[in-house]
């Protein structure tokens, strides 16, 4: 099964096949997502700073910490709010990095 996109107002698109309403992606202005999120221009790893742990570039916020925020159903802009060093941009790099991690290990593993 795959998911088909309809579209909804304001350049927002959510899945058709189970019309959940939490299932809204914002498209932007271009039509698409930007795939090509350079996650190093925002993540950086230094052994001073949190015991080397992934960080937001020029805070101490870790990227696990903005992960563990989103997952536990806090908005972007209430992170933002939180953490006003943070934009947007930070969050999303946060989100690429999991993902190119969970796809080393994806394919470490095969």
């Amino acid at each position: 099964m795959y998911l088909t996109a309809a579209t909804v107002p304001h350049g927002r698109t959510r899945s058709q096949s189970d019309n959940r309403p939490d299932l809204v992606f914002d498209t932007g202005t271009q039509g698409g997502y930007n795939q090509a999120m350079a996650w190093q221009d925002h993540i950086s790893v230094n052994p001073a700073v949190r015991s080397g742990k992934p960080c937001i570039k020029g805070t101490r916020i870790t990227v696990y910490d903005v992960l563990e925020y989103l997952a536990g159903g806090m908005t972007e802009d209430a992170i933002l709010n939180d953490f006003p060093d943070l934009t947007r941009d930070d969050i999303r790099a946060a989100l690429a990095f999991a993902a190119a991690r969970e796809r080393r290990l994806a394919n470490s593993v095969a």
